[in-house]
């Protein structure tokens, strides 16, 4: 990007400025708030008629992701265009890029859509992680190294949230293991001794720039994300510097443009190990809204459009609980039928700052939303956090 694209310029389609944002989920729909604050117009490219940044976009191109008539709409309104989620297609991104900025570009959003091409790339960059092999149709299971077991087997592409993956202790449930994932390529990696999990979230500009979130501790459940806490409560500051000075490693070696997640694994001996990276905001950085004075998604806005990065300022302990769709079918009613849960119960605690995502329908698994605590100190924020976690009926931490 060689100039910024000011709030209140004028766009390609002669109108002010305009954002474009492949994927209409949550995260889209928070980029779209942070977006019009700044003063721009924003547009939205989902297939979902109701998704919920299309209900509150200037404009929903309701197509699928490679739909060239639809792309081509996108990029004739948008003066730069930024993706939510990983597995929009990268040849999408690249089709796009010959018209207008794309930030992240398609070549490290590729990288990170495939499991093995991001191990191999941690490796190059000499950030470490768990020992793995590759597990496809060529894949000789009687010869696979015995020193990756016990190990979890993911599926190359596509898995998130704990989905598309399946623990193994011998190579004959690898084997079976592989079948069950519909014999597709995968990767086997070695389960590892953790105490914590942490992430790091940067923002790097066109010109080689990059800020930084506070390390985030998270909490995982089944695989999905429960509970984030910042100030990181169990991280040394030499452990926080080493998982920021990586992260922004591997930002400035993809020749990153835009917010990119690294998430990380604490291990028993205090060693950090790289577990996988998200080229856009992640869940763990929702509590930014509310405890830093430049929330992850401004930061999404400001690299795309090519404006001054500042480093993020936290001003307010935080702690954040992802609500899924599972508390709609909590209580004593019938569990087919969902209730809404009762928020003005939470908003009476002290610091509470609900964002719903705007989903028609609660399922189980699916994120419905998420509830940050603010305080001045982390005993405060955990307390009333923790009060919440007893009215939802939701496990302790």
């Amino acid at each position: 990007m060689n100039s910024a694209i000011l709030p209140g310029s004028i766009g390609p389609d002669g109108a002010p400025a305009m954002l474009g944002v492949m994927g209409g989920g949550q995260l889209a729909r928070m980029f779209v708030h942070a977006a019009q604050a700044l003063g721009y117009r924003t547009a939205v490219l989902d297939p979902d008629a109701n998704s919920p940044a299309g209900a509150v976009s200037h404009l929903h191109v309701q197509c699928g992701y490679q739909d060239a008539a639809g792309l081509a709409r996108l990029q004739q309104h948008c003066a730069a265009i930024t993706t939510e989620f990983e597995n929009v297609p990268a040849p999408a991104l690249a089709a796009l890029a010959a018209h207008r900025p794309v930030a992240p570009g398609a070549d490290a959003v590729a990288i990170c859509q495939r499991r093995a091409a991001e191990k191999a790339f941690f490796v190059a960059c000499g950030v470490p992680c768990a020992p793995y092999a590759l597990v496809d149709a060529t894949t000789d299971f009687s010869a696979v190294d015995e020193t990756l077991f016990p190990g979890i087997l993911k599926t190359a592409q596509l898995g998130y949230d704990g989905k598309g993956q399946a623990r193994v202790a011998t190579r004959q449930a690898l084997a079976a293991a592989w079948q069950d994932l519909g014999g597709t390529d995968c990767v086997l990696e070695k389960r590892l001794p953790l105490t914590h999990e942490l992430s790091v979230i940067v923002a790097r500009g066109s010109d080689g720039q990059w800020v930084h979130l506070p390390v985030q501790q998270n909490l995982h459940r089944d695989g999905i994300l429960a509970v984030t806490q910042v100030p990181a409560p169990d991280i040394s500051a030499a452990q926080a510097q080493q998982a920021v000075e990586m992260a922004g490693r591997l930002a400035t070696a993809l020749h990153y443009v835009g917010v990119l997640c690294v998430e990380f694994f604490v291990l028993a001996d205090g060693t950090l190990v790289a577990n996988e990276m998200a080229p856009r905001p992640h869940n763990s950085g929702h509590y930014s809204i509310d405890a830093c004075d430049v929330s992850q998604f401004e930061l999404q806005v400001r690299c795309m459009a090519g404006l001054p990065l500042v480093s993020p300022s936290q001003h307010s302990a935080a702690v954040m609980l992802n609500l899924l769709g599972d508390l709609w079918f909590g209580g004593d009613g019938p569990a087919h039928t969902p209730r809404t849960p009762d928020w003005a119960t939470l908003l009476a605690l002290p610091g509470a700052h609900l964002h719903l995502y705007g989903k028609a329908e609660p399922r189980r698994g699916r994120k419905m939303g998420h509830l940050t605590f603010t305080a001045t100190d982390m005993p405060s924020a955990l307390q009333a956090a923790r009060q919440a976690l007893t009215q939802l009926g939701l496990p302790a931490f």
